[in-house]
């Protein structure tokens, strides 16, 4: 695919994913902190879930920019594990449900407005980087995912990051429906 244009998509969806949890701002605490089950998680910590991913990629992302040696090309071409990763994430009709690294569960924390505002940081940061990431090789440069044994191309980390946030927003969305159901 078209490096620009893969570029383009994933700032245009960043922007989306912002401007979501911008929305968010607008509602109580108790709204934030609602769950429908005591396993579940509510708002608040889909979004900490987020950060703590966006914590240990986006340095890494930054660094690898301003180091790489690479200069950017026409044509991105996705691994086929970035690909399926990048994928994985996506919300589907029928969900499955993923476990989270014990280290990126905020499930039962104590959180406020402040995880919303770290979110929005997150994503200037990233729209940054996207931009930034044109001067270098979206096939050569790698960066080490969670699972530290494997690297995926920067293309492919921006395509799972962004796809991430966009399965949790849904997850979000999700959550302030079944609130709204129990309320009536």
């Amino acid at each position: 695919m078209e490096s620009e244009k893969m570029l383009q998509v994933l700032i245009e969806q960043t922007r989306k994913n912002s401007n979501h949890a911008e929305q968010l701002k607008n509602y109580d605490l108790a709204t934030l902190t609602w769950k429908d089950h005591p396993d579940s998680w509510n708002i608040l910590e889909c979004l900490e879930h987020l950060n703590l991913y966006g914590a240990f990629y986006l340095p890494q992302i930054e660094h690898k920019i301003k180091t790489a040696t690479s200069h950017g090309e026409p044509e991105f071409t996705s691994s086929f594990l970035g690909d399926y990763f990048a994928k994985s994430m996506l919300p589907k009709e029928k969900m499955v449900k993923m476990k989270t690294f014990k280290s990126k569960n905020p499930i039962r924390t104590q959180l406020d407005k402040k995880v919303i505002d770290q979110f929005l940081l997150q994503q200037l940061q990233l729209l940054d980087l996207l931009n930034q990431s044109r001067n270098v090789s979206l096939n050569a440069v790698k960066i080490t995912t969670t699972l530290s044994f494997l690297t995926l191309k920067l293309g492919d980390t921006f395509r799972f990051l962004i796809n991430h946030n966009v399965r949790h927003l849904h997850q979000v969305d999700g959550v302030l429906a079944k609130m709204e159901m129990t309320r009536r």
